[in-house]
């Protein structure tokens, strides 16, 4: 019997986090303030607690994770690796196809990897209530567990069509004791502002970034922080221990260095996650291919320009560099809410900028195809997000077929579709329809960027 999952015991779960700013062939260029100069660490506190800053900033390649967050991520970490060997069997592939399998969380996803820490920091320094967005929910949800947890507030704005389409994860954060509204709401200037130019809008994950960064920076006893789920270098950190466990898994799978690595990006705190620890090996001189997938609705990645950008729509956040389809963009209500951001983590945009990393777009039909096809065969239901990184693995196990290669694939399985089964129901009755972004649309959106500051674009040209 061919063995199908491979599993780490407690004792080796990871004890640092993996930051890969500092190997990076070329630097990453510093967010800025509005004065167009580089921002201070001090500008970053009236919405961030000093601890995470440092981490955001930090020259170092490894950072200890405090034994407190292991005694919490212990709960279900390390996660199972998983070999699809029923998908191979199906497509007829000589690839080996491995996920690593991040929804056995309480949450259904990766992200309590970073919202266990982010509450454990703001804790430490006398937070009282964290503010953030959401998307599809995923990063709600694992927020408000994690406050729940640690004896936090939880205020979360969540995308309105997202609101209305996934009731269920707003009914987990409400569980876990969250407060959760649809954005853009009331109870904001900035959420005000948007429901008098758009009263019938579906919201964004921008917008519902400024609503939650205005309560957090308007809360004058300073009790108040503001929490990210995605983009930011000190989030994509903490989910490197998806891949530094990946790393010890593969080996008792008996395999070396992965072929190929794939994950889906929104913001991409799950892909970096997964791909980091690797994207060192390639920096190194490891023939790996690395693939961000993303939505043709939201080609961030694939269409959108490098650049200067605000991560919200009433911009006040930093500027960051980053690929970005501006800053004013609504994307259309697909069922992947997740991946519905305008712009990538600036650790990922540099990646792309240097070659190390290969992004490609699916169709939102190919994607439930892709999805149906692995709950048929590995039978777990995938969330939509997750769905991508499916597509590109399908993608990739079918071209080693037609080159008659063996390929090792390692994916992330970044979260179950359990909480996502009414956009299943809407693809069976062909309700569904594929949407790529029209340039015209595009080239509107950009005209957001056309007066802020350029960043150079630095590589060395290896890759």
């Amino acid at each position: 019997m061919k063995q199908l999952k491979y599993m780490l015991p407690e004792s080796e779960i990871p004890r640092q986090w993996y930051n890969l700013a500092p190997d990076l062939p070329s630097p990453l260029q510093p967010p800025l303030g509005p004065d167009g100069q580089p921002i201070k660490p001090e500008m970053l506190s009236p919405i961030f607690p000093m601890g995470l800053i440092e981490q955001e900033m930090s020259p170092h390649r490894w950072v200890d994770i405090p034994d407190e967050i292991l005694e919490i991520l212990c709960r279900w970490r390390p996660t199972p690796l998983r070999r699809a060997i029923a998908l191979e069997k199906a497509l007829d592939t000589p690839a080996r196809i491995y996920y690593k399998d991040e929804s056995v969380s309480p949450a259904g996803s990766h992200k309590p990897n970073t919202a266990v820490a982010q509450a454990w920091y703001n804790k430490q320094e006398g937070i009282k209530r964290l503010t953030t967005e959401t998307g599809a929910g995923q990063w709600g949800s694992a927020l408000a567990y994690s406050c729940q947890l640690l004896g936090l507030e939880c205020k979360v704005f969540m995308v309105r069509i997202s609101f209305e389409q996934k009731p269920f994860r707003r009914i987990m954060m409400q569980t876990w004791g969250a407060n959760c509204v649809p954005s853009p709401s009331e109870e904001t200037h900035a959420g005000r502002t948007i429901l008098e130019k758009m009263p019938d809008t579906p919201g964004s994950l921008g917008i519902a970034i400024s609503e939650a960064v205005e309560q957090a920076a308007m809360d004058s006893t300073g009790k108040t922080k503001y929490s990210l789920g995605s983009v930011l270098n000190h989030v994509l950190m903490h989910q490197t221990v998806i891949g530094l466990e990946a790393k010890k898994q593969l080996a008792l799978a008996s395999e070396k260095t992965p072929d190929i690595v794939i994950g889906c990006a929104g913001g991409g705190s799950n892909f970096a996650g997964l791909a980091f620890p690797f994207v060192l090996d390639k920096i190194n001189g490891a023939e790996i291919e690395i693939i961000p997938t993303e939505p043709t609705a939201c080609p961030t990645m694939t269409r959108g320009p490098f650049c200067y950008d605000f991560g919200d729509t009433a911009e006040t956040t930093p500027l960051m560099p980053m690929h970005s389809l501006g800053h004013t963009f609504v994307p259309p209500p697909i069922h992947a809410g997740g991946l519905r951001y305008h712009g990538i983590a600036p650790l990922i945009s540099q990646g792309i900028v240097e070659g190390l990393l290969r992004p490609k777009a699916y169709d939102q039909i190919t994607c439930y195809n892709a999805a149906v096809q692995w709950a048929r065969t590995e039978g777990v239901i995938c969330a939509p997000e997750t769905s991508h990184a499916i597509a590109g693995a399908v993608d990739q196990a079918i071209q080693a077929r037609e080159e008659g290669k063996e390929k090792v694939i390692l994916m992330c399985f970044s979260g179950h579709g359990l909480m996502d089964l009414a956009g299943y129901d809407k693809f069976f009755a062909g309700e569904l329809s594929d949407y790529s972004l029209p340039p015209d649309e595009l080239k509107s959106f950009l005209e957001a960027l056309q007066n802020l500051p350029k960043p150079p674009v630095q590589k060395t040209g290896r890759w």
